[in-house]
């Protein structure tokens, strides 16, 4: 009967209300969100795939709907999110050979991400626009 007393005693794990969030944290998050994303955006071109396979008048339907505003911001949250999640595996691939793990390299190495796919992500973008204007 005493050990049940004690659970009720003992001091909770810290909850996650309590911490400010810190940029390792929030990156940790952000690119567990980024993979189911991705792994949505794998349904979406696989859709894409079968409206191409289907005829002129499905792809027709499909590139009207990826050529609208929602399409083209889900087409522009798809780009950073897998250069996002992409630097953030290569960061992790870092920390695999047990380097980068002083708090100073940890936090210049997630900077480096977010900037990274940004660049990255308006790299891509730019190159389709230009790709684009030629034909």
């Amino acid at each position: 009967m005493e050990h049940l007393s004690n659970k009720h005693t003992r001091p909770l794990s810290p909850n996650i209300q309590i911490y400010r969030p810190q940029l390792t944290s929030v990156l940790s998050i952000v690119n567990r969100i980024t993979g189911v994303f991705l792994s949505a955006c794998a349904v979406v071109l696989v859709v894409w795939l079968i409206a191409a396979a289907s005829g002129r008048e499905a792809y027709s339907r499909f590139h009207d709907c990826i050529a609208s505003w929602p399409g083209q911001f889900f087409l522009l949250a798809s780009t950073f999110a897998f250069f996002l999640h992409l630097c953030g595996g290569i960061r992790h691939l870092v920390w695999d050979t047990v380097r980068g793990f002083e708090l100073r390299q940890i936090y210049i190495s997630g900077w480096i991400v977010v900037a990274t796919s940004v660049v990255l992500t308006l790299a891509c973008w730019l190159a389709s626009l230009l790709i684009a204007r030629q034909v």
